[in-house]
């Protein structure tokens, strides 16, 4: 028998379904991996109402049933984090790269990541995720490209894995070093075929196209600047190649500068959003981070072929590459989710924050209308799972993952704002660590700690681990 979870007495609940109800003393009840109810505590039917009472009893019938009350909290669908370097975590807010733009960080930076190990990326995973979870965040993608010295997606597959936050893997690659006119270093670039190799590989080891499925392959080349167009373009028929029912999602990075505009006119005649189409990267099975530079004719483009985007606003401001066209995206009808990037060109990792800096940097260009608390909410949860494809997270309702969680009013920060408007809160105020957390049906977050980590052994061992990257690069 699943076990049955049933959350009542949210101040709010958030529910994101199509018709964004927003339920006053709102209650859910959960079997196992999915959302079979969701309404008012009063309503509650009494089959639920009864498991909730008998929650914790002796009789082992009663004991797969528990009850939490979310009283004086704001219940939500689990945030979506759509890009993502988790690696970067080992080589935050470095003196060298603090005040750099893009391609000069990278330069300080890539030296430094050709010296990433397996437990390197083992570790930086697990405190990656461990920030992205205590945030709110239940579903990540990570957009990792550099395998030194062993590494493979298989090592964050299985870090994810311990943590329990839902996981989209990219098999990521860069083919083009120093020698070829790329800024990685040869010694971190790969062989193109073998690339290939091993993207077929991870997607028949680890890819679930099952519904509530908890890990996914996608096929992610660093940019189309640091790959041969060739393979662009394999890496796209590879990923269709299995079929709509596996449905393999591409990313990659696209219009984050004026300089890649400018080179893309340069060296192809054409813009950017027509460099993707030639390389066969439009689609609903396919999204790009930043688009910062993406152009009218580029928008409507993606917007005609369902092609997404992650917004990554704290990295764009972080590297002074722009402000991205957000509310011309939306309006046009792109699938926008939000992304926190990198730990090494935002510093941090809390989507609530992404949340508040999207609405903040829309309204920044003039317009105190342009985006709206719940619009930024909206993108978070639902946006995000249109980015990666989902029909079964995002949101609170009936056959839906059971990715819930919750946010304490009590908190100082919402004090005389709670009371007026609990949902703009949330995103007007500073951001807030989650108060709970269920990923799949699993309470992992409880009282604002995780409930399955140790999170100061985690810390420290994710500390030696940068300094110990620093020192092997720094020839210690």
């Amino acid at each position: 028998m699943p076990t049955t979870t049933v959350i009542s007495n949210a101040t709010a609940l958030i529910t994101m379904n199509p018709r964004r109800q927003e339920i006053a003393d709102g209650a859910l009840a959960l079997e196992g991996s999915q959302i079979v109810w969701v309404g008012a505590s009063a309503d509650l039917p009494a089959r639920y109402a009864d498991r909730a009472r008998a929650a914790g009893q002796s009789d082992p019938a009663r004991q797969s049933c528990s009850h939490f009350d979310a009283r004086g909290k704001i219940v939500l669908p689990g945030f979506i984090n759509t890009h993502h370097h988790f690696y970067q975590t080992l080589t935050r807010v470095l003196p060298a790269a603090q005040n750099a733009v893009l391609f000069d960080w990278l330069k300080i930076l890539y030296p430094i990541w050709a010296e990433l190990t397996p437990a390197d990326l083992h570790v930086s995973t697990q405190l990656a995720l461990t920030e992205l979870l205590l945030s709110g965040c239940t579903s990540s993608s990570d957009h990792h490209y550099l395998w030194p010295n062993g590494s493979r997606l298989d090592d964050q597959f299985a870090a994810a894995e311990e943590i329990g936050v839902r996981f989209h893997g990219a098999r990521g690659s860069v083919s083009l070093g120093e020698s070829q006119g790329g800024l990685p270093p040869d010694r971190v670039t790969e062989d193109e075929a073998a690339i290939l190799e091993d993207c077929r590989r991870v997607i028949e080891t680890y890819h679930d196209a099952r519904r509530f499925a908890m890990r996914r392959v996608v096929l992610a080349p660093g940019s189309p600047f640091s790959v041969s167009q060739d393979l662009m373009r394999e890496s796209a028929a590879l990923a269709r190649s299995f079929g709509p029912k596996m449905d393999i999602h591409l990313h990659t990075h696209l219009a984050e500068t004026v300089d890649e505009e400018d080179f893309c006119l340069a060296r192809f005649g054409c813009r950017l959003g027509n460099y993707a189409e030639l390389l066969g990267w439009t689609g609903d099975d396919v999204w790009h981070a930043h688009c910062v530079h993406l152009n009218e004719s580029g928008i409507r483009l993606f917007a005609q072929t369902r092609t997404g985007v992650a917004h990554c606003p704290t990295s764009n401001m972080r590297l002074a590459n722009g402000i991205a066209p957000v509310r011309a995206m939306r309006d046009a009808g792109v699938n926008v989710g939000l992304g926190v990037d990198g730990s090494a060109s935002n510093d941090g990792g809390h989507l609530l924050e992404e949340a508040r800096q999207s609405l903040l940097l829309q309204r920044v260009l003039g317009d105190p209308q342009a985006m709206t608390a719940r619009e930024a909410l909206e993108i978070a949860t639902l946006g995000g799972a249109a980015v990666l494809g989902r029909d079964d997270i995002g949101a609170l309702a009936p056959g839906m993952a059971a990715d819930v969680i919750g946010f304490d009013l009590s908190a100082p920060t919402f004090a005389g704002g709670a009371v007026h408007d609990p949902v703009a809160a949330l995103v007007f105020c500073s951001p807030q660590p989650v108060d709970f957390a269920f990923v799949n049906g699993r309470l992992l977050v409880e009282d604002g700690m995780p409930r399955h980590i140790d999170t100061p052994r985690l810390v420290e061992r994710h500390n030696r681990a940068a300094l110990a990257l620093l020192r092997r690069a720094e020839g210690g």
